[in-house]
């Protein structure tokens, strides 16, 4: 997901006025894979059901731009094609792992009134229950919905939603500002973002392209502390 076009480039230059603008925020917005998670749930699901490299695969493909986003999850759930049983059992025996640090982030942009909102290319039913955990209100979460046949069988996915196109968290992000009102947004993600987060997998181009680049959520949690 690129929100880079969200902001001038002059706006997003230093160091300094991006950290001004995350202590400023009224909302901020988390990717969840990689990120608010230690892992990437598409490749979890995809290995619990047995198909697992060649998802793999195919993910890294996906984010080296070859295929829109769209195209690349439609591909990749043809292969997984999971039922909402082994959905279910995924999360019951294999619950994502939130990254060390961010249930206290989390409760300190709480703390300060700060709305927090998670946005992410994976399924809400994964993320609901991240989200569940962090204290984040369901109505907050922007994210792919599965669908399923009466029966359980996968039935494929929901394509309405923004977050299943590429450039989609961007949408949501210009979504929320007209729907709450909100000034500033900042996103944190693995992915391309204006903070480049590399706590659980280091992205080159994300290191090169954030305004801040951070590696634990304790750095965050210090910049809050200055207010």
């Amino acid at each position: 997901f690129d929100i880079s076009g969200l902001l001038p480039y002059n706006m997003m230059t230093t160091l300094s006025q991006t950290k001004e603008l995350f202590r400023r925020a009224d909302a901020v917005c988390f990717d969840v894979d990689s990120t608010v998670i230690k892992e990437e749930g598409i490749d979890e699901l995809a290995k619990f059901c047995g198909v697992g490299d060649a998802v793999t695969e195919m993910t890294r493909k996906a984010m080296g731009g070859s295929m829109t986003f769209k195209t690349a999850l439609t591909e990749r759930l043809s292969i997984i094609r999971c039922s909402r049983e082994q959905v279910n059992k995924l999360i019951t025996d294999h619950p994502p792992q939130l990254t060390p640090g961010i249930r206290e982030l989390v409760d300190r942009l709480h703390q300060r009134n700060i709305k927090v909102f998670l946005i992410s290319g994976g399924f809400r039913c994964i993320v609901e229950h991240v989200a569940t955990q962090l204290n984040i209100p369901l109505h907050h979460i922007y994210a792919n919905r599965l669908k399923f046949y009466f029966n359980g069988e996968y039935a494929g996915f929901d394509e309405s939603q923004p977050t299943a196109e590429s450039g989609g968290k961007g949408k949501v992000i210009s979504m929320l500002k007209e729907q709450y009102g909100f000034k500033t947004v900042k996103c944190i993600e693995a992915s391309s973002a204006f903070i480049g987060f590399g706590g659980n997998v280091v992205r080159q181009q994300v290191k090169e392209r954030s305004s801040w680049y951070v590696t634990s959520f304790g750095e965050l949690l210090k910049e809050l502390e200055k207010i």
